[in-house]
């Protein structure tokens, strides 16, 4: 039996609140502790989508708690990067990562916002981005703002797609590494343009409306 699918076959033989568990603690602990250095969360939020699909478990309850999960952890990691500072990602254990680290970093100072949204499609950058962000002093009500975006999102996406997958989680996680980022970009760019083509549109009828209704012109004394 193959490794996912065998993930899948224990998930099975487990009870369904170990199973909610597993989902949230694995998701939680991504950001907060970056256990998503070495196990990224979207493993754990597939295959509680695959046991759904089942009818082991509840997709609404897996939906809930991956998002919960997910906007939780990133808080911790968020407060964890404010309150240490850049030293949590100078330690010597990720050494090795800090040229993944500099791009984060980069992506943070041009982004800003959009980038801990683009960041929670990519394992390492899901792990980092909030410390990272909690490091920059982003305030956070920012951060929170596109970190729940970003965690409805990505939750609702990969939990879905175990969901679709079912007993074949095992493809599903294994191509979502290189499909969310694509999914994203999509996402984000769609996001942009409706906001941009709503924004002209006001104001065009703003310009009509001032047009329609010039203003009344001061009486001479």
């Amino acid at each position: 039996m193959s490794g996912a699918a065998g993930l899948v076959h224990h998930l099975l033989d487990a009870p369904a609140w170990l199973v909610y568990l597993a989902v949230f603690a694995v998701v939680f602990a991504e950001a907060a502790v970056f256990l998503g250095f070495v196990v990224p969360g979207e493993t754990a939020a597939v295959l509680g989508g695959a046991a759904a699909n089942l009818g082991h478990v509840s997709l609404p309850v897996v939906l809930v708690l991956a998002v919960v999960a997910a906007v939780t952890g990133d808080a911790v990691g968020y407060a964890v990067g404010r309150r240490l500072g850049p030293a949590v990602l100078d330690h010597r254990l990720l050494a090795r990562r800090r040229p993944a680290l500099d791009r984060a970093s980069d992506l943070l100072a041009r982004r800003g916002g959009v980038a801990v949204l683009l960041g929670r499609w990519t394992a390492f950058f899901r792990a980092a981005m909030p410390a990272l962000a909690g490091s920059a002093r982003m305030p956070f009500r920012r951060f929170l703002l596109w970190d729940v975006l970003g965690g409805v999102l990505w939750a609702s996406t990969v939990v879905v797609v175990g969901y679709l997958a079912g007993a074949s989680a095992a493809s599903a996680a294994s191509a979502l590494g290189h499909g969310t980022a694509v999914a994203a970009a999509v996402l984000v760019v769609a996001g942009l343009v409706t906001w941009r083509v709503t924004r002209r549109r006001r104001s065009r009828r703003a310009a009509t409306a001032q047009g329609a209704h010039p203003a009344p012109v001061g009486r001479v004394g």
